[in-house]
């Protein structure tokens, strides 16, 4: 056997323990930096100003892209949907499943994915561009903690926006389906819209605007932490978005099969 090829499988282990090391360096300076901007919420006056700008610029750059997603995300689980139903004779139950996938599952994943693909993205070239000005040192200089001043509004702005989002998602995707299903396929209106009840209860409602306000502040965070803690350079700060975006992508799914699995449990799904 060659010698750099025992020397590589002799160093094999310490490279996956100071990889692991790292990453769970990583999320620990992710959880102060989310801990920290949640620590001074109660100063509304301090971060309200910047958190209305937040929104607007977080809605104004996902409504459109959401609804392009949405509509034919509901049309293609409404053509699938339907095909199965179709040869099953159980065409009235496209509607039912339609709505409780995308209430249920889709909306919120969409609502997140695009918050940290398009909002996310900004945030992270935001505070990245701040750090390599040394803007965030200056604020610290001068007595200002920055993640008080740009963190916090950060968080709650996107969370506020995702779990707006999340309604329109439902709403372009039932628009979508019920277009595809009803005039497309021949289902009537009313079993449409009477089998959309059957599988859901109002906790569903519930639980899936807490998803997607968790994934918000998921969202806001990874994009906050990547961009403040960024290589120097436009280089580092275009790696810093794609790791915050990869990142978020994980931890939304993971956040979101936890979520799931604890709410089926004490909510058992309606049959």
């Amino acid at each position: 056997m060659a010698p750099s090829l025992v020397t590589g499988l002799a160093r094999a282990p310490d490279l996956a323990r100071r990889r692991v090391e790292r990453a769970l360096d990583e999320t620990g300076l992710l959880c102060v930096t989310f801990l920290e901007g949640l620590r001074r919420t109660w100063d509304l006056r301090q971060w309200w100003g910047e958190f209305i700008e937040q929104c607007w610029f977080l809605a104004r750059v996902t409504s459109l892209p959401v609804m392009l997603i949405a509509i034919p995300l509901g049309a293609t689980i409404s053509l699938q949907v339907g095909d199965i139903a179709r040869q099953l004779g159980a065409q009235s139950g496209t509607g039912a499943l339609l709505v409780a996938a995308m209430i249920q599952q889709v909306a919120p994943l969409a609502s997140a994915l695009l918050v940290s693909g398009v909002g996310g993205s900004a945030i992270t070239s935001d505070m990245g561009a701040r750090n390599i000005r040394d803007e965030l040192a200056a604020l610290e200089v001068m007595g200002i903690n920055p993640v008080h001043r740009l963190v916090t509004p950060r968080l709650w702005a996107a969370s506020t926006v995702s779990a707006l989002l999340c309604s329109v998602v439902i709403l372009a995707g039932v628009l979508g389906g019920y277009y595809f299903n009803v005039v497309q396929q021949g289902v009537s209106p009313g079993a449409f819209f009477d089998g959309a009840t059957t599988l859901l209860q109002f906790s569903d409602l519930v639980v899936t605007l807490f998803k997607a306000w968790v994934f918000g502040f998921i969202a806001a965070a990874v994009a906050c932490h990547m961009g403040m803690n960024c290589d120097y350079g436009p280089v580092g700060v275009g790696r810093a978005v794609n790791r915050a975006v990869v990142v978020t992508s994980i931890v939304v799914f993971a956040a979101n099969y936890v979520i799931t699995m604890i709410y089926q449990v004490l909510y058992p799904p309606r049959f």
